[in-house]
């Protein structure tokens, strides 16, 4: 398949192109994209080199499969660009905790905090989201908690359907230039993600029938 690989700043500088075309087998994700460009255009490109992805102009993980025509955008940090909201998400996928880490990490930052919550005690959670309000809601609250604590980047995400014992149902990341504000800020974004993102959960017990969990009705 054919995608479009657009590089912004240094990364245009370092590939002598803004605009580039990418040949993909069948089934590559972001990461077999960013392979195949390290081996190419941006060959000698330090490894730990700061850069997000985004398709579709979406923020996107390495593990974010590619279709025929995507436009895949390779983002450097941002100038001023302290305080981005680089994902929030509400996924049936399982989530990877390192993904996000690698996502809101920051040459400008001293501390990154990451917080999985699994589920625990049942052999599954059942989530269920007012998909799209759910994850506008989450954005606005990553935005106001990265503005209230100072924070570099963050990042968000929940899952929807069947999480098994173990398993991450939610996880937060947060950076910021020393550890208070990333533990903070990152606290308070899953707290406030819990008490007004409209999703629900259900226990799926060994013994007995499934039963929804008792939760609080949001801020209005």
């Amino acid at each position: 398949m054919d995608v479009t690989v657009r590089l912004f700043a240094s990364l245009r500088e370092h590939a002598g192109a803004g605009t580039l075309a990418l040949r993909l087998g069948d089934g590559a994700t972001v990461a077999d994209a960013i392979a195949e460009l390290r081996s190419g255009a941006l060959a000698g490109l330090p490894v730990a080199a700061p850069f997000v992805t985004a398709v579709a102009r979406e923020y996107v993980t390495p593990d974010h499969p590619l279709v025929e025509g995507d436009e895949l955008a390779l983002v450097p940090p941002v100038s001023g660009g302290a305080g981005e909201v680089r994902l929030a998400e509400v996924t049936g996928e399982s989530l990877d905790p390192e993904a996000l880490r690698r996502l809101v990490a920051d040459p400008s930052t001293g501390a990154t905090v990451v917080f999985c919550g699994t589920t625990r005690e049942v052999p599954t959670l059942e989530y269920e989201a007012y998909l799209e309000m759910a994850q506008e809601k989450i954005r606005q609250l990553a935005e106001a908690v990265v503005a209230e604590h100072g924070l570099a980047a963050v990042a968000v995400s929940h899952r929807t359907g069947t999480v098994a014992l173990m398993e991450p149902s939610v996880v937060v990341a947060a950076s910021a230039a020393h550890r208070g504000e990333a533990f903070a800020g990152a606290r308070a974004l899953l707290d406030a993600v819990k008490s007004q993102a409209p999703i629900w959960k259900q226990e799926h017990p060994e013994d007995g029938p499934p039963e929804w969990v008792a939760g609080t009705l949001p801020h209005v």
